[in-house]
């Protein structure tokens, strides 16, 4: 990815177009077909877990609907490192009991070290012009 975050005329970078389009379906997906959501949130939430699952899928929306413009990027880029912060718990649950979510062990734990690699690119993709 370049040292900027958009091209010249604002536009996205191919990189953070990419980026925008996964959380964009992310969030699609919690609407869609929530019920997988629902069962990795993690038990003591203070909110159901369709809740949880359509709060996180409007702000997988969100933030990668405002990683596609300049003026709303670093406002995403803040929203989307919040988020992922916020639903670690359940990678983590997920990863602690894989067989009630039908994923291989293997597949649960290899998950877990995505996240930071998610999370450096959405705070490249965020940085507004240097």
């Amino acid at each position: 990815m370049p040292e900027t975050a958009h091209s010249k005329a604002g536009r996205p970078t191919p990189g953070v177009l990419a980026l925008a389009l996964v959380f964009i379906a992310a969030g699609i997906t919690h609407f869609v077909a929530p019920h997988f959501f629902d069962r990795i949130v993690p038990p003591g939430l203070p909110m159901t877990a369709r809740t949880a699952t359509l709060i996180s899928g409007a702000a997988e929306l969100a933030g990668g609907l405002g990683l596609l413009h300049p003026a709303t990027r670093p406002a995403a880029r803040w929203g989307l490192l919040a988020l992922l912060l916020a639903v670690f718990p359940a990678n983590i649950y997920m990863a602690q009991e894989p067989q009630k979510f039908g994923v291989p062990a293997w597949v649960a734990w290899a998950r877990l070290p995505l996240q930071p690699l998610l999370m450096w690119l959405v705070w490249r993709a965020g940085r507004g012009r240097n």
